[in-house]
């Protein structure tokens, strides 16, 4: 046991948890390499581009996308690099609103971890990626069996959320394992979204370069609306399994910055090859194309056919993304498991302590079903109506970022001279760069809020605002009614 403890003692992480008032419970197993590949698995470039390039090809065109990325890119690493040094000084799971209370100082510490723990947005992430695949394995079905316009098989919206379910259930399994197993899952998900990425994008490019010119770009604001800030989204989310990284106050900074930065390079290419195999825009965006209107699933399909005289080529590659999103979706389910986690250890949680148990493996294994079962059920409506489902799914992205901007900008106001940097810090242009983060997620969420479609009806309203409104306001409510009275912010369970 004493040898245990001294080599505990050498984790920095480790100690540093300890002298923020928090004992070790998770198994503190994952290396840089291993934290980076879960956070490179959970931006998946594969996953955020494949789900909502019709998005941006509709609303924005390919001009857009193309260049547009950068952009995003660029000002998405501002809000990483502030994350980062945050994670540097406070490496704990759940950091967000962890972050926010120690930010905030004692007077606003309980309401500033409250607005930024009550984010159902971690669980829409899951729903939305997972229900995302199960689209695309339906699309893969119906190609498979011919295609849309040679009787394959669709299936109805019963059949997808059963494979919506069953994607879950299997996340469930993996996540109740040991995370030295998730470490090696994480690795072989972020080597498979980077080589898969360029296997697909150099042969798209090379296949097709000479064929194709851009088509002009249109509406850029609202391509970046509805589709840029998703797959960078996830960025901070590695932040969740600092308490499981060895040495997380140095390795948990380096993991979000080197995912950002690579995820910028390997969306930009899968973007460019696909891109340049555009053909005809309103073909793809058909919904009586042999892939019902999947713009990047017809691209791969016909790019096959036309030139091999069948399909099954682009299947495959399908099939490539689908792992990727698998991945990205196991990962997803990590990172909530690891917020539910910390949060009930705080007690802000109903049956806190359930949620709060950890098994054998050093793993909070009713936070993984939880958070499983929570993903399906909010899946459930999209059986009853797909502009609730929508609404619902569309507060995913800027919910999060807003989540990741408040501990920013708390850092670089209530905090800027209390501040203490960790290892990893950026000096004296923490307060530049955070402010550079803020105004960033400020501009993107009323981009994200903008109309897509013109004139607005019942069919073509952007719902993200309302849902997200919706959502502040239950939130402050819940706090002004009852959580204010007992809800003091993270509770240490060690003395400090």
């Amino acid at each position: 046991m004493v040898a245990t403890k001294s080599k505990d003692l050498l984790d920095t992480g480790h100690a540093r948890l300890n002298e923020l008032g928090y004992k070790q419970e998770l198994k503190r197993d994952l290396s840089v390499v291993s934290n980076f590949a879960f956070s490179f698995s959970i931006i998946s470039v594969l996953t955020g581009i494949t789900t909502l390039y019709n998005n941006g090809l509709n609303f924005g065109g390919p001009v857009s996308l193309v260049y547009g990325w950068f952009i995003a890119g660029f000002f998405t690493m501002f809000v990483g690099l502030s994350m980062a040094e945050i994670c540097s000084s406070y490496p704990t799971s759940g950091g967000l609103y962890y972050w926010s209370a120690k930010l905030a100082g004692p007077n606003w510490a309980p309401f500033a971890s409250w607005m930024t723990g009550c984010d159902l947005t971690q669980w829409a992430v899951t729903t939305s990626v997972d229900y995302s695949l199960a689209q695309l394995i339906q699309v893969i079905v119906l190609l498979s069996t011919g295609g849309k316009n040679n009787g394959g098989y669709e299936a109805s919206k019963y059949v997808v959320i059963v494979f919506h379910g069953a994607i879950l259930l299997v996340h469930a399994i993996l996540n109740s394992l040991s995370i030295s197993w998730l470490s090696l899952f994480g690795q072989f998900a972020a080597a498979w979204n980077f080589f898969g990425n360029e296997g697909s994008s150099f042969s798209f490019f090379e296949l097709f370069f000479l064929k194709r010119t851009f088509l002009t770009g249109c509406r850029i604001l609202r391509c970046f609306s509805s589709y840029i800030p998703h797959p960078l989204g996830g960025n901070g989310k590695g932040q969740s399994r600092t308490e499981e990284t060895i040495e997380a106050d140095k390795n948990g900074p380096k993991g979000i910055i080197s995912s950002i930065g690579i995820s910028i390079v390997v969306g930009w290419c899968y973007i460019l090859g696909i891109t340049f195999a555009i053909t005809s825009i309103p073909n793809l965006l058909d919904e009586n194309n042999d892939a019902g209107g999947y713009a990047i699933a017809e691209i791969f399909y016909q790019a096959f056919k036309s030139r091999y005289g069948n399909g099954v080529g682009g299947i495959i590659c399908l099939g490539v993304v689908a792992v990727a999103i698998f991945f990205c979706g196991m990962s997803s389910v990590t990172s909530n498991s690891r917020m539910a986690y910390a949060f009930s250890r705080d007690g802000a949680m109903p049956f806190s302590s359930t949620w709060h148990k950890v098994n054998e493996n050093e793993v909070p294994i009713n936070a993984v079903w939880l958070s499983a079962l929570i993903s399906f059920c909010m899946a459930l409506t999209s059986l009853g109506s797909t502009v609730a489902f929508n609404a619902m799914v569309s507060i995913a992205t800027i919910g999060l970022y807003i989540a990741y901007a408040l501990p920013i900008y708390l850092r670089v106001t209530l905090a800027r001279r209390s501040f203490v940097p960790g290892p990893f810090n950026l000096g004296r242009y923490g307060i530049m760069v955070g402010w550079v983060a803020v105004l960033w997620v400020a501009t993107i969420s009323v981009f994200f809020s903008l109309p897509v479609e013109y004139p607005i009806t019942d069919a073509t309203l952007n719902y993200t605002p309302i849902a997200v409104g919706c959502l502040l306001i239950i939130t402050i409510s819940t706090w002004i009614a009852n959580a204010r009275h007992w809800f003091k912010g993270p509770v240490t369970n060690i003395p400090i």
